[in-house]
């Protein structure tokens, strides 16, 4: 376990090199990014209903352009530990 605790540190420690691009991380890209990278824009993308993220652009004005990046890697690592557990218990009951 101690070898998972220090690689989950080590990539939330490495989640702000993601400021240093220009460029929108892969899945994050919107649709006029599509258009200019191949000229159109894919049916299923324009088509694809619209999500809300609760902190978008990974900003929040409390914890600036850093932190938000810093909290939404702690939030994302602490969801698919909780969905982890919960199918680990799940899957225990079952067995």
């Amino acid at each position: 376990m101690k070898k998972i605790y220090l690689f989950l540190l080590a990539v939330v420690v490495l989640v702000p090199l993601g400021l240093l691009t220009q460029n929108p991380a892969w899945g994050e890209w919107e649709e006029g990014y599509y258009e200019k990278l191949l000229g159109y824009v894919p049916k299923g993308i324009a088509e694809a209903p619209s999500i809300s993220a609760p902190l978008p652009d990974y900003s929040s004005s409390f914890l600036g352009e850093t932190g938000s990046y810093y909290l939404s890697a702690v939030v994302g690592i602490g969801v698919i530990f909780g969905l982890f557990f919960l199918l680990k218990r799940v899957l225990k009951r079952e067995g």
